[in-house]
């Protein structure tokens, strides 16, 4: 499926990667994200090899991923989708702290639910984050998932179709709160879209993908 790709994306930047049905796209995803080990070479996260890591183990490293097909926990808010994001970090003290309810799990929980507020914000999710996930439409739920990618800082995003069954207004917002992530978080995007528009009108850099091998790769204006 794939053969020989290779590729880096840095800091703040926002990568691209285009190629019909077929081309690997999406196994590179599974790669990076330790969904499958590959057979021969390897995945790099901050210059540490991470090839044989689990996927929990690379998301707890900075790495994060949405994909094709929406997932969100239907029965839970949509603030609590995010919040469930950041419950690896543990509340401090043990079961015992949650117990008695010490300051420090107070801490900690007051300062998940800020920074959960936060990225509901900057997607526009503020009004409705007690509204229950199950049944929202695709453009609300594709920005409930990407904000539960983001409120734990990721330092790698991977963004697999992220603007698949939004409207214009829908996939704009979208994008404009990856920018932001970029911007001002330093994140790195690397970006997997059909809509190839979307993909060269966002991108710093395109990498396109044919048959599992690297066709070409490069700025967005001589990719197009």
């Amino acid at each position: 499926a794939l053969d020989g790709v290779s590729l880096t994306v840095a800091p703040g930047e926002i990568c691209g990667l285009i190629g019909a049905n077929g081309a690997g796209k999406t196994t590179l995803f599974d790669v990076i994200s330790g969904v499958r080990i590959p057979d021969a070479g390897h995945v790099e996260l901050h210059g540490r090899p991470v090839t044989r890591w689990s996927p929990h183990r690379r998301s707890r490293a900075g790495l994060r991923r949405t994909f094709q097909r929406v997932q969100v926990f239907g029965w839970l808010t949509i603030e609590e989708n995010l919040l469930v994001a950041a419950e690896w970090h543990g509340g401090g003290g043990g079961v015992l702290a949650d117990l008695v309810g010490s300051p420090t799990r107070r801490r900690r929980e007051r300062e998940r639910r800020e920074r959960a507020r936060e990225v509901l914000a900057r997607g526009g999710l503020e009004a409705v984050r007690h509204r229950q996930a199950a049944g929202l439409p695709i453009g609300t739920a594709r920005l409930v998932e990407l904000g539960r990618a983001l409120v734990d800082r990721p330092s790698l995003l991977l963004l697999d179709e992220p603007a698949s069954g939004l409207d214009h207004g829908e996939a704009g917002r979208f994008a404009d709160v990856v920018e932001s992530v970029r911007v001002d978080d330093g994140t790195a995007v690397l970006l997997v879209e059909h809509d190839v528009g979307f993909v060269l009108d966002r991108s710093d850099r395109v990498v396109v993908l044919h048959l599992g091998q690297v066709l070409a790769e490069g700025l967005p204006d001589a990719i197009r």
